[in-house]
């Protein structure tokens, strides 16, 4: 992800320019150096700092190392997109809000990037608009080809869901009240230490309903689609992708084989759109206390693959300095 970001930023993305390279990995870092002529490398993001060698930090480690990437960042008081997780449970994500607070002003962006898609901003313009009337019910399918080796029966919440848990509530406007796993007839398909597919049931504040089937053994792509029930009518995104082909006396429809492809659009924008606000001295898209709810959510996701029944959903008040 963060190679990826480092091409974007060269290449497709106004107003910034990659700098400097984070990576206590050499030869990591070498090969994203040589994706943006003139960065430096670093090993820690305190020598970073230390050097001033970046105006704004974008973090694409994995999730348990973005604490003690993004604590040392909002004390300088930059600038900073986070990509999903904010941090890996509620507890540390805590200590990023307060050290945020502290630091009395907005620093941090969390890529949460379905929100910048152009079909989940349709979706959600309607229904903010109230054309189709209420929405009543969301289903939504994550589906992945294979999953990776080290991928963990967690990580079907703490790794995928977890997109869902910020996009429902978002395209709702309404807050998890509990969640509920439950499971399919397992996939022989798939690796033998997960347990899969799952539907993940969510009960929205508002009396809304949402599921999502979690699947990543699929074996024919990624999809990532989303169907909404309104009092009159029903919407859907994500389904089918790319050309459909009438040939042969078969019909075929391309599919997306990684997430790379199938939300580009929405991770070019979300960029865009932060480097747009760190120019301008402000920061804008999913917050902080966004990625918090989040964490939240999937501390409740991870205890429902082992509960029977719904599991609430614990929040405290919004911070005065996020509402």
């Amino acid at each position: 992800m963060g190679a990826d970001h480092v091409a974007r930023l060269t290449t497709t993305i106004t107003g910034g320019r990659v700098s400097a390279i984070i990576e206590p990995d050499a030869g990591r870092a070498a090969a994203a150096a040589g994706l943006a002529p003139g960065a430096v490398t670093f090993s820690r993001v305190e020598d970073a700092l230390g050097a001033s060698a970046v105006d704004a930090i974008l973090v694409a480690a994995p999730g348990q190392f973005h604490e003690s990437v993004l604590l040392p960042a909002v004390e300088a008081g930059l600038p900073i997109l986070c990509e999903k997780p904010l941090t890996r449970d509620p507890d540390s994500s805590w200590r990023v809000l307060q050290a945020e607070q502290k630091a009395g002003k907005r620093l941090i962006q969390v890529g949460f990037m379905r929100r910048f898609d152009p079909q989940y901003r349709q979706l959600r313009q309607l229904v903010a608009s109230g054309s189709a009337g209420e929405l009543l019910l969301l289903h939504g399918v994550h589906r992945n080809p294979t999953a990776a080796g080290d991928f963990t029966q967690e990580m079907l919440i703490t790794d995928s869901l977890v997109h869902e848990l910020d996009v429902i509530p978002w395209l709702a406007g309404s807050p998890i009240r509990s969640l509920e796993v439950r499971y399919a007839k397992r996939n022989a398909l798939g690796p033998d230490r997960l347990r899969e597919p799952v539907l993940l049931l969510a009960e929205l504040d508002d009396g809304v309903l949402a599921d999502v089937e979690m699947n990543v053994s699929a074996q024919f792509g990624y999809q990532v689609a989303a169907e909404a029930v309104f009092q009159r009518g029903v919407a859907r995104i994500g389904q089918p992708e790319g050309l459909q082909l009438w040939q042969d006396g078969s019909v075929r429809t391309g599919e997306h084989q990684s997430f790379k492809t199938r939300f580009r659009e929405a991770f070019d924008a979300e960029v865009q759109s932060w480097v747009d606000a760190a120019r301008a001295g402000e920061a804008t898209g999913p917050s902080a206390w966004d990625g918090y709810q989040v964490a939240v959510a999937c501390a409740a996701g991870v205890r429902a693959l082992t509960t029977s029944g719904p599991v609430a959903l614990e929040l405290p008040e919004t911070p005065a300095f996020y509402a």
